[in-house]
């Protein structure tokens, strides 16, 4: 896509506008979704609590099918709101852009792979984290030597690779999507209302396959990010 982008230098740091304000308002939705669905907690739920419990018994089920044995309820609640935060991150740009003066403010943020590639060092991160935690800093390297020393190699590659796949697979499905959505557009747009009519029916099918595209990835960024948890939390 052509799309051009503001940038913020603060501090020595360089800030894509679009990348943060995406975020930010992603970040806002998911508030504002949950905000609404919890407002009415009682013992008998109506529909919108009904929703929410749903939601969450479904990001439940992800953790407990990761870490059968329980020790995964302490990552509910972030599992709850990766899955939130990225479902929405991928249907933003599919509802909504904003550009203003040629320069893009708004789009699906998880079609950047910067982004995508945060969010992945943050369930890493957390992986590596809680297992420092539970082997303490010798017991946690001595896992890479595991079950044989010489997969050592191996092993510190496949961190590197699971880095690589969980952002890029998540980035790879939002962008193409988008850059297609943008295709029909230029084509609904090339020859007037001949096109523009026979581009509509297929931008409709393909913005509905997008909404499932995207639910699916954040539904694999979550799990995978829980396997990824559970597997440092256990020995060879």
């Amino acid at each position: 896509m052509d799309d051009k982008y503001k940038f913020v230098d603060f501090l020595g740091l360089r800030f894509n506008v679009a990348n943060d304000l995406s975020v930010l308002v992603s970040a806002v939705l998911v508030f504002i979704l949950v905000f609404a669905l919890s407002r009415k907690v009682t013992m008998r739920p109506g529909k919108a609590q009904n929703v929410l419990e749903w939601m969450i018994d479904f990001t439940n089920g992800i953790v407990k099918s990761a870490m059968p044995d329980g020790s995964g309820k302490q990552f509910n609640l972030y599992a709850f709101v990766l899955f939130l935060f990225i479902f929405v991150s991928n249907q933003l740009g599919l509802f909504f852009q904003l550009k203003i003066g040629g320069f893009t403010y708004v789009k699906s943020p998880t079609s950047n792979p910067l982004i995508t590639m945060g969010l992945a060092t943050v369930s890493l991160l957390l992986s590596h984290y809680y297992a420092v935690k539970k082997f303490g800093f010798g017991g946690y390297l001595s896992n890479y030597a595991r079950p044989v020393k010489f997969l050592l190699p191996i092993n510190l590659l496949e961190e590197f690779t699971n880095f690589l796949t969980l952002s890029l697979r998540l980035y790879g499905n939002i962008f193409a999507g988008e850059v297609l959505l943008a295709l029909i557009g230029t084509v609904a747009k090339s020859l007037g209302a001949v096109t523009f009519i026979g581009a509509m029916p297929l931008a409709m099918i393909w913005q509905g396959f997008s909404v499932f595209i995207g639910a699916i990835q954040a539904y694999v960024f979550t799990t995978l990010s829980m396997v990824y948890i559970s597997r440092k939390m256990e020995q060879e």
